[in-house]
């Protein structure tokens, strides 16, 4: 009797074993067949036997399933996602199988990705940027991807949750970028990666070769999440999100001026100052934080220091514009003051003299922007904002040639 029992077990053993198989084999037939509405069927007949599955049939399983929510690239969003979680299951029986499908899901999302991103469809660019990454998940760059354009796509809450996740995995995208000195040429060139530079190494035409490593971007990470708490009117975590990664890196650079630009848009100058000040111990030789201190000093009205500071950026940076762009600016609003003494005097004889030293002042002042907006058009010779008004301004002076030659400047770019 006991021997009997003993086969009749066997038997539903091997009949539920052959159940399973079945179910299987007929969803990977219909797979085949890119019938995944049949595949998923079959396969929805063998979930009730899972749990009693072996390793290697459970791993057969849930690749199957995996292939038919994918449908060949046609599936939804939700079955994407699922597809995904399913393929966590696939053991190493199956795991060429698995590789191979997910370099067709990556290299299909990777090309709608790039294709909405060119079109501005930020927000769908995003989707599949995250999908590429949760099929890969070493591949982390994009998920830096899909933070970028969510945040272009103005997909706030989206944005935030990508951002906060490169926070949390500790995703700095740093790089390494490799380089070799031409012999014919004497330029230092890029190469896409080691083996290619060495290649060129040992062919002779390159010498020096060097390595540099690309800026992290963990600062833009926090500015980011900083800003969009801003603009969600959440100032409390975006001054909180700051303070988390000063605290980590009190003298970091980057992040000083994230917490500065944060409290610039929160309109608390005297905030921004202090930071920005505390920036410039730090990296004394920063042409920007100098700019960036004559901009707010102009904004509060204080036209010493930002003069000084507008100087001292051109003096680190002869070559920068926006830098003598705002020092004449600077300096020509003295002259709104003077006009309005002018305006305000009389016929007298007192007055007269006045209007005429107020004159002569006037002039000196033209006088004193002058040399900044040439240098303007030394590095930027179509700034027809710069044409305009030294052309004006020769003309107030008396300087005819100038004038005209200024005039000739705007004619040929339209201005």
């Amino acid at each position: 009797m006991k021997k009997q029992i003993l086969v009749a077990i066997a038997c539903l053993v091997v009949a539920f074993a052959f159940a399973q198989k079945k179910g299987l084999k007929a969803a990977e037939k219909a797979i085949k067949s890119n019938n995944y509405a049949e595949a998923k069927a079959a396969l929805g007949q063998a979930e009730g036997m899972l749990s009693s599955m072996d390793d290697k049939l459970s791993s057969k399983y849930h690749l199957l399933k995996a292939q038919a929510l994918y449908a060949g690239g046609s599936g939804n969003q939700d079955d994407v996602d699922k597809a995904i979680e399913e393929l966590k299951g696939v053991g190493s029986s199956d795991a060429a199988d698995a590789a191979d499908l997910k370099n067709l899901m990556v290299k299909n999302f990777l090309e709608k990705a790039n294709a909405q991103y060119g079109n501005k469809q930020y927000a769908q660019a995003a989707g599949n940027f995250e999908n590429i990454f949760r099929v890969s998940p070493q591949d982390t760059a994009f998920l830096y991807n899909a933070a970028i354009s969510a945040d272009l796509g103005q997909e706030v809450d989206k944005a935030l949750d990508y951002y906060h996740e490169l926070k949390d995995i500790g995703y700095t995208g740093i790089e390494t970028e490799f380089y070799a000195v031409e012999k014919a040429s004497g330029e230092e060139k890029p190469f896409s990666n080691k083996n290619e530079r060495d290649l060129y190494i040992k062919s002779g035409d390159y010498i020096k070769p060097s390595e540099k490593k690309t800026d992290s971007k963990r600062p833009e990470i926090v500015k980011r999440i900083a800003l969009l708490y801003v603009s969600q009117g959440k100032n409390d975590e975006a001054i909180s999100a700051v303070k988390e990664a000063r605290s980590q890196k009190p003298k970091d650079i980057d992040l000083i001026i994230t917490e500065a630009n944060l409290y610039y848009q929160l309109e608390d100058l005297d905030r921004y100052k202090a930071l920005i000040q505390e920036a410039t111990t730090l990296d004394p030789n920063n042409a920007d934080l100098y700019y960036n201190l004559g901009v707010v000093s102009a904004d509060a009205k204080d036209i010493e220091n930002a003069e000084k500071y507008y100087k001292k950026a051109l003096e680190l940076n002869p070559s920068y514009v926006n830098a003598k762009m705002n020092l004449a600016a600077l300096i020509l609003s003295e002259e709104s003051d003077i006009i309005e003494e002018m305006n305000g005097l009389g016929n007298s004889a007192a007055d007269n003299k006045r209007y005429d030293e107020l004159k002569e002042k006037r002039l000196n002042v033209y006088r004193k922007a002058i040399p900044y907006l040439e240098g303007v058009l030394e590095q930027d010779p179509e700034n027809d904002a710069a044409i305009k008004t030294l052309m004006n301004m020769y003309s107030a002076i008396g300087n005819d040639a100038k004038a005209k030659e200024m005039k000739s400047k705007l004619d040929a770019i339209g201005g």
